[in-house]
């Protein structure tokens, strides 16, 4: 609900657990004046203190009043040169060659339903949204900022969105644009980062904000698998169950910039928006930006509540499922089992050994295409290998699908391969500085997806593919990061556009796909979890979480990506052993376990499995089906950290009526004379009693308080599930 004061300039956003308050004062600067735990309402700006503090100076407005400055004020969108001297929101350059930025209020809209945003990803809804646009403006440059904030009551979800117009006569350079500021007047908080690189993708970081900024960003062209565009404030004692915490998203695939700063003051603002790195958007009179959208999720109960928000406004508002109310196969890829050495029978073999354990997709990954026998050629060639696939898909697929099983195929449409047609033809397609030589990331180059004839030609190619036989899926691949970004469509002063209309560009392209082939499912992987965020599931329901297949390691990895982002968004497959990655040995039954806490398949040649392991496999199959609902819709409860050392790494999905639970556990390395250990349970309803895998009966209340005892299990990386049903 959005409550506005028009007499005080005063408006309120209330969600239903917590209330987000703004309030033009009497020069009207628009400060921030709380959010937090649900409140009556009222103004509280009473909240906010005035003093002279040296070094602060006072806008002209306030005369010789020295107890007003922008310097130690909470604003809502921060401004640039005119006194504040933390973090500037925006940052625009006229043709004088000014960097200032002093924004105004100027007037407000309440709108129904949830406001769009031409050419990038957003949360979706109808009536159950409502928007407030508030509009500043910088007279003296012709700039007008509209912030946009749309509510999702139920789900505690507050989003945010800018778009700067120029209402001047002359062009204007934004250097800087970020989609959330958030002042805090005091308040000790921690911030936590997910971080990691390829192949360890999202472990979370916890250290206490100190004076100063402390940042985490992607300069990689892509959001990166190093830092993610999702991050937590909260209070230092905070954990799953207990204490108030922010999350932040950012919906956006591209170069992010996430800061957290501590005044001199104690005062605290967080930031997060496009990272300013090489960004200059030129804006001709009339012309707009529009910055991506920013998703926030206030907690008073700690990080778990704050993640099941999250997940849920995700799952229902912001994926685009094709198969949504319906079960998303199970699928077996090739590429772990044959990488580029295969041909049709050697696929129809590894698709016969799948097809009697009920597995349903069959998944053709790199090297179907183009003179594609290593990664060093034919990325843009986007036609069928006969010599591999004599009579190509046409062929191909009728017999995949005469096995009971549908088809999916893997493409990596942003690169090309030096020794390939397309760049023979069109060296000046691939990003890159004339008179410079190229750098090489994986042996191959970007595509400019700045340039539409560049997206139209790819996009035309891959859909003489699809269309020449029934394909139901596709794993949109990208494998590098950008450098040498200049682009030959933009002139010398434009270059600092490139980054972004380069992610515009493939967004472009995945909403063609989307709706061309509204019942494909689209899954992402940039070199496994390099583009996991918010903006990639608004085109793929689901994204390859790593290429980390190592169960073990995927314990921290999924745990991590699951503070913001749901168990039906993380591709996870069970491999085969020794891990490629790793060289790490673990059960099938382990495997499966960590597998099956995501969208569920398997990498490997399944001939070369034992008969007692393909038994194992049709039983987690049959398993996975028959609790698919929970699994992948069910409220999900992070129960250990598998970043400590202790018994186990558990957690737990529970039926949105709490009427069925599935714990899962792994166990770590094995030790002698192992201490007894109970598992507390959460979730359930105190006044039911469940049975645990068909047996007994225990009050929820006591499974929760004082818990269930976990079993002595001998070995390494043992691994246990429990099925909770209430009788």
């Amino acid at each position: 609900m959005i409550v506005l004061d028009k007499e005080h300039n005063v408006f309120t956003l209330h969600t239903q657990n917590t209330t987000y308050q703004m309030k033009a004062d009497q020069y009207s600067v628009l400060l921030h004046t709380y959010y937090g735990p649900c409140v009556s309402g009222g103004d509280l700006s009473y909240l906010i203190q005035y003093a002279d503090r040296g070094s602060s100076p006072n806008p002209n407005e306030a005369g010789h009043r020295r107890d007003y400055s922008l310097d130690t004020l909470p604003q809502e969108y921060s401004t640039c040169g005119v006194g504040d001297y933390r973090m500037p929101s925006i940052e625009f350059e006229p043709e004088d060659g000014s960097r200032l930025a002093d924004l105004r209020f100027a007037g407000c809209e309440l709108r129904k339903g949830k406001y769009s945003l031409e050419g990038l990803p957003a949360f979706w809804g109808g009536d159950e949204w409502e928007t407030l646009v508030v509009r500043l403006r910088d007279g003296s440059a012709g700039m007008l900022v509209e912030l946009y904030y749309g509510v999702l009551e139920r789900y505690d979800l507050i989003t945010r969105a800018v778009r700067v117009v120029n209402q001047g006569t002359s062009p204007v350079r934004l250097r800087r644009c970020a989609s959330l500021c958030l002042d805090f007047l005091g308040g000790d908080y921690d911030l936590i980062t997910f971080d990691g690189c390829h192949v360890m993708e999202r472990c979370p970081n916890r250290a206490p904000l100190r004076q100063g900024v402390q940042s985490v960003e992607s300069v990689r062209g892509t959001s990166s698998h190093h830092h993610n565009p999702f991050v937590v404030l909260c209070e230092h004692g905070a954990g799953e169950d207990y204490g108030l915490c922010y999350g932040a998203a950012l919906v956006y695939s591209g170069n992010f910039l996430a800061a957290a700063e501590r005044t001199q003051l104690e005062h605290n603002r967080l930031l997060l928006g496009i990272n300013p790195y090489h960004f200059c958007w030129t804006l001709a009179p009339g012309e707009a930006f529009t910055a991506p959208e920013a998703a926030l999720v206030c907690s008073p109960c700690g990080f778990g509540q704050m993640s099941r928000q999250f997940h849920r406004a995700i799952r229902e508002n912001l994926i685009h499922d094709p198969l949504q109310g319906r079960r998303r196969p199970v699928l077996i890829n090739n590429w772990e089992a044959t990488e580029f050495s295969f041909n049709a029978d050697k696929l129809m073999s590894i698709a016969r050994s799948a097809a009697p354990l009920d597995i349903e997709l069959f998944v053709m990954d790199d090297g179907w295409f183009g003179s594609r026998d290593s990664d060093r050629g034919g990325l843009g060639d986007w036609v069928v290998n006969r010599e591999k696939l004599p009579g190509g898909l046409e062929a191909l697929v009728p017999r995949i699908k005469e096995l009971g099983m549908s088809f999916g195929i893997w493409i990596e449409p942003e690169m090309v391969s030096e020794d390939s047609d397309l760049y023979r033809a069109h060296p000046d397609w691939a990003l890159g500085v004339p008179g410079r030589p190229h750098t090489r990331g994986r042996s191959q180059l970007t595509l400019d997806f700045s340039r539409r004839e560049v997206r139209e030609h790819i996009y035309q190619a891959i859909r003489k593919v699809l269309d020449s036989a029934d394909v139901s899926y596709v794993k949109w691949d990208m494998n590098r990061s950008l450098t040498d970004v200049w682009s030959g469509a933009l002139p010398a002063d434009r270059q600092g556009e490139v980054f972004h209309r380069y992610i515009l560009g493939v967004y472009e392209l995945l909403d063609r796909m989307r709706r061309d082939y509204p019942d494909m499912l689209i899954e992402g992987c940039t070199g496994g979890g390099g583009r996991f965020d918010a903006g990639m599931l608004y085109y793929t329901p689901q994204i390859w979480c790593s290429d980390n297949t190592d169960a073990i390691d995927r314990l921290r990895i999924q745990y991590g990506t699951s503070f913001c982002y749901p168990v039906s968004a993380m591709g996870a497959h069970v491999s085969a052993v020794p891990n490629g990655q790793t060289a790490r040995t673990v059960s099938m039954e382990t495997r499966g376990v960590v597998a099956m806490s995501g969208t569920f398949g398997y990498e490997m040649d399944l001939n070369e499995t034992t008969p007692e392991e393909r038994e194992i496999i049709k039983g987690q199959v049959a398993f996975f089906k028959a609790h698919y609902d929970l699994i992948q819709r069910g409220d999900y409860y992070r129960l250990t950290d598998p970043f400590r050392e202790g018994p186990c790494a558990a957690w737990e999905q529970v039926s949105p009526d709490r009427r069925e639970a599935l714990v899962s556990l792994v166990t770590g390395s094995a030790h002698a004379a192992p201490p007894f250990s109970v598992l507390r349970l959460k979730g359930l309803d105190p006044c039911l009693t469940y049975q645990v895998n068909g047996q007994g009966a225990y009050p929820g209340d006591v499974l929760m308080e004082a818990g269930w005892p976990l079993p002595m299990l001998q070995g390494d990386y043992q691994s246990m599930q429990l099925y909770l049903s209430a009788v």
